[in-house]
């Protein structure tokens, strides 16, 4: 939909496969000494689900792979909102034959348009959100619009970190200390749109589900690592992750509207059902929760299932009241209630 946001991310597997053309050394394997694929998804931040996903060579960076990716999957509405790898002048012929796809992407701290826009000339603070983070929008050169964001929190542990380094090495270099201190915790975002900055800083702020997704995709599901070898077979693996990815995104939706993921976490959700054992002669019909056709199913697992709807639950009496229940009165026994207040000493005449 285009009033939609696509954040696009991209993620590094582990594929040692001498013989398909994917596997190529990264820019990281000077740290982890392996080859590797490179994998970009696209995710739809308001279904909270991915939408697309490609297969890349290890040794093609992710802003030689955006274009690519734009076209090949056809995206032509909604609001991409990137990572730093991802630069808008990567897209600039897609995007101008592709109206209906507006960008907000952020550009590096380094980027002389901050200096020479005055970004750090902060307007105000954002309302509605938790954190105290000043903001500086303006529009420059082109029609385009700079939204800078300095969080205090983030700016003050970035401080903290270079500090701490510095210390440990031994080794504190005041002039890139005064060159980066009014830096630290700075978000400076690039867009074609007129946004209001809590919008664009909210947008900006929801990509970091795509990272849950990765977290998803390479611990719960293990798919950190190729176990195939031919280009194509890559890619079919790729797809039936993709599809595997999809389903978990949606399970975790469904587990956090049940509030189930507010009592454990989705591998401790998964451990529980995966120890709700049902009999092959089961009826078809929805399962329900008093049935014998369960096998050692425990009270919480029980719950769990009930709460996401895959078992019916046994309808509970209505709770008792508190206390002893009122005797019974018999209504010829029945005594005329006492006038309030206090009797009068003297009558009153009439």
């Amino acid at each position: 939909m285009a009033e939609h946001h696509i954040a696009i991310d991209g993620t590094l597997k582990q594929d040692n496969s001498t013989v398909n053309d994917l596997s190529a050394f990264s820019y990281k394997a000077r740290v982890k000494n392996t080859r590797e694929i490179s994998v970009i998804y696209a995710y739809d931040i308001e279904r909270m689900e991915p939408i697309c996903a490609q297969v890349f060579p290890g040794n093609c960076i992710d802003a030689s792979a955006y274009s690519p990716f734009i076209r090949d999957n056809d995206i032509d509405r909604g609001i991409i909102v990137a990572d730093k790898g991802f630069p808008p002048s990567k897209i600039k012929n897609d995007l101008e034959v592709r109206p209906n796809l507006p960008f907000l992407s952020p550009i590096k701290r380094n980027d002389v348009r901050i200096k020479d826009n005055d970004m750090l000339s902060f307007q105000g603070v954002l309302s509605g959100i938790d954190a105290n983070v000043l903001y500086c929008k303006k529009q420059i050169k082109g029609g385009k619009f700079l939204y800078a964001f300095l969080d205090q929190s983030k700016s003050s542990l970035e401080a903290k970190t270079f500090l701490t380094q510095a210390k440990l090495q031994d080794k504190f270099d005041l002039a890139k200390f005064n060159d980066k201190k009014d830096k630290f915790g700075l978000i400076v975002l690039e867009s074609d749109q007129d946004l209001p900055p809590e919008v664009a800083y909210l947008c900006y702020e929801d990509r970091w589900k795509l990272e849950l997704v990765f977290k998803y995709y390479k611990l719960d599901e293990d798919l950190d690592r190729t176990r195939v070898q031919g280009d194509f077979a890559v890619i079919g693996s790729e797809f039936v992750n993709f599809i595997s990815t999809l389903i978990t995104c949606r399970i975790i939706n469904k587990a956090q509207k049940a509030g189930v993921l507010k009592e454990m976490s989705y591998s401790e959700m998964m451990d529980d059902l995966s120890s709700a054992w049902r009999r092959t002669d089961a009826p078809k019909c929805q399962p329900v929760s008093a049935d014998a056709y369960w096998i050692h199913t425990l009270n919480n697992v029980m719950e769990t299932l009930e709460k996401l709807e895959l078992s019916v639950p046994v309808p509970k009496p209505e709770p008792k009241k508190r206390g002893r229940k009122p005797k019974p009165v018999d209504p010829n026994n029945i005594k005329p209630k006492r006038p309030r207040g206090r009797p009068r000493k003297v009558a009153v005449s009439q």
